[in-house]
């Protein structure tokens, strides 16, 4: 069956849109939303449909690997799964994406909500992009995350071939972060044929520093939606 969609892009592309009309018929899609409980476990529910099943199961294989205590959360299934066009390769996940159990623009934090925002003003459906972290676990104690050392990048990124190869319709890799950025040759070496773009990080400490630097943010999604844009052309 999964062999089926992905040699079918064109229909998983409507498959998606279709569900995600149907996700969002009862639930707006807005910043924060996973605060909520109930749509905490309705994405729960979605783990398993198509376009995610394979990343859920990735996810699993890695937790098996460096113990579930390492704290790694889900693909979010409102975004393209195995369809994904762009890849979004941050740093390391947030104590709020652990406590949601996903990477997710609709976390309830405030560097969540900058790149829902900025996402959308960047004019990329979310449908044909990924979410994933250099470094797929949670590196720090309690609710405060360290940023990531060399050893850890060298660590979390020893899964990044076998992610990679989940997805076939892969164009554009936005390396947001300094962080991901470390990951920049071995991506191009794994992915010879992407166009890399690289973002800084939306942070509030940084979106909220100087007005200017949010448009810095916005203008490297445009890039990369432009690139994806140009692909088809």
């Amino acid at each position: 069956m999964l062999a089926i969609w992905i040699s079918h892009p064109d229909m998983l592309r409507i498959k998606l849109l279709c569900k995600e009309m149907k996700s969002h018929s009862n639930m707006v899609d807005r910043p924060k939303l996973l605060k909520d409980p109930q749509e905490r476990a309705n994405r729960i529910a979605q783990l398993q449909d198509l376009h995610v099943a394979p990343l859920t199961q990735f996810v699993a294989q890695l937790r098996e690997e460096v113990g579930d205590e390492a704290g790694i959360p889900e693909f979010d299934p409102w975004d393209g799964g195995i369809a994904a066009e762009i890849l979004f390769l941050l740093e390391a996940p947030g104590a709020k994406a652990v406590k949601s159990g996903f990477i997710s623009r609709n976390n309830n934090d405030e560097s969540a909500k900058n790149f829902y925002e900025i996402s959308f003003e960047a004019n990329i459906p979310r449908t044909r992009t990924i979410t994933w972290n250099i470094v797929p676990w949670y590196i720090g104690t309690g609710s405060k995350i360290r940023a990531a050392t060399g050893s850890d990048i060298v660590s979390g990124s020893s899964s990044l071939s076998r992610f990679l190869d989940l997805l076939p319709k892969l164009k554009v890799i936005v390396l947001v972060g300094l962080k991901a950025q470390c990951a920049e040759e071995m991506i191009r070496t794994l992915r010879p044929n992407a166009h890399i773009v690289k973002s800084y990080h939306p942070s509030p400490r940084f979106v909220n520093r100087y007005p200017r630097n949010r448009s810095l943010i916005v203008d490297a999604f445009r890039a990369a939606g432009l690139l994806l844009n140009n692909e088809e052309a």
